[in-house]
């Protein structure tokens, strides 16, 4: 056991304190600081210039509708002289004025363009209700006839799963869940494939296998470059939150953010689920395949060669998933869900769209699950056939050799 940790633990330090580990883990973060940086840039460099000078000849009626509007409205100008002169400035882009009289209320607005039609939306409410006020006052009616008035209509909302939001929220959750399993399932097949082939030839190969057993070092390689996986899982999610949590106090993205509150929950509910089992199952799966591809290659020159077999698998069962993503109760979606290799891509895709039964994810889990073990120990079982043959022969005739080695 002393040795399998020893294995295991010099696998996982290695790949983690490596630049290639540091620039996947934090590549994601700093495109979408980018991103974030430049919308935010872009956002308050416009933003005094959207904004408009409210004046009204009551500070009442002005104080309404700036606490209402505040991200809209630049507070600190309260004349029409400093209005125009903010205008020529550019640090507005017009002024709104609001009159009172006891019979009507009027709103003018002058500005260098049209009123962004948010905020054209509240002034028109706010004039309406204000004008209502005005009326009900003239109008002298009894208690009765202006609580007659003063009922509203009822509005309901029904949301069917299939449409609208929840639809946009499931074509979300797909993409971004098979791109990330896509992604993290070549980037590791391509490490552990290489790793495994630069052993190929080695003198240090007999001393390990004198000293420990095949089957165990190799599962050791499997449980270091495990550990680095859910590294950087933690770190996706971890740093996702708190990329989230950020988002929720910065202005430009804290607006985006309450429009789309329910869009944005049901994507988040959907990749933070059972589905991270799926994707961490399916890289351990393909991890396995890329280590017997590395250990197959005939020499340590050919391992940019290792990881072809796993990525090629990869790649197919990713663009399988594409005439799907609408039509998750087909037959093949189905099949395929309990497939190793491919069910890390259709039960995800079954999850979201909520169309399979807590009993169905249970056995796909458990044949995924048994394929892992399953695969372990075969190939740690003719691990050491297939490490210590350098023959150049061909590739049928290396994989002969190896599962027949025991």
């Amino acid at each position: 056991m002393r040795k399998l940790w020893i294995i295991t633990m010099e696998t996982y330090l290695r790949q983690i304190k490596s630049w290639s580990f540091l620039i996947l883990v934090l590549a994601p973060f700093a495109m979408l600081g980018l991103t974030v940086g430049a919308g935010y840039i872009s956002g308050t460099s416009g933003q005094n210039s959207q904004r408009i000078a409210v004046i009204a000849d009551q500070p009442s009626l002005r104080k309404q509708f700036v606490q209402q509007n505040k991200s809209d409205v630049k507070a600190d100008v309260h004349s029409v002289s400093a209005a125009k002169k903010a205008v020529k400035a550019n640090q507005i882009a017009g002024y709104l004025v609001l009159k009172s009289d006891a019979q009507q209320v009027t709103a003018t607005y002058r500005g260098g363009q049209s009123m962004a039609s948010g905020l054209k939306a509240q002034v028109e409410t706010l004039l309406a209700q204000q004008q209502q006020q005005l009326n009900l006052a003239n109008a002298k009616l009894s208690t009765t006839q202006a609580a007659a008035l003063q009922r509203q209509p009822q509005f309901k909302q029904i949301v069917h799963q299939k449409t609208g939001s929840a639809k946009l929220a499931r074509l979300i959750s797909f993409w971004l869940l098979v791109l990330l399993i896509y992604m993290i399932l070549v980037t590791y097949s391509s490490i552990t494939a290489t790793e495994i082939a630069s052993e190929k030839g080695t003198k240090i190969m007999e001393i390990i296998f004198s000293s420990t057993t095949a089957s165990k070092y190799f599962l050791g390689k499997i449980l270091g470059v495990l550990l680095v996986i859910l590294t950087q899982l933690v770190v996706y999610v971890v740093g996702g939150w708190a990329s989230y949590l950020v988002a929720q106090q910065t202005a430009v993205s804290k607006a985006f953010i309450a429009n789309n509150q329910d869009l944005i929950s049901q994507v988040l509910g959907n990749l933070f689920s059972v589905n991270l089992l799926y994707l961490l199952l399916g890289v351990v799966l393909y991890t396995i395949l890329a280590a017997f591809s590395g250990a197959l290659v005939a020499k340590a020159e050919d391992a940019s060669k290792a990881a072809q077999p796993a990525t090629y698998l990869s790649m197919i069962a990713f663009f399988a998933t594409f005439p799907f993503q609408n039509n998750a109760d087909a037959l093949m979606v189905k099949i395929l869900s309990y497939v190793p290799f491919f069910s890390s891509y259709f039960m995800p895709l079954r999850i979201i769209d909520q169309s399979v039964s807590t009993g169905a994810i249970i056995a796909s889990l458990v044949i995924l699950l048994g394929s892992i073990l399953l695969l372990i120990r075969y190939i740690g079982g003719i691990y050491e056939g297939l490490m210590l043959q350098t023959d150049d022969t061909s590739f049928w005739k290396r994989f002969k050799r190896g599962i027949s080695y025991r």
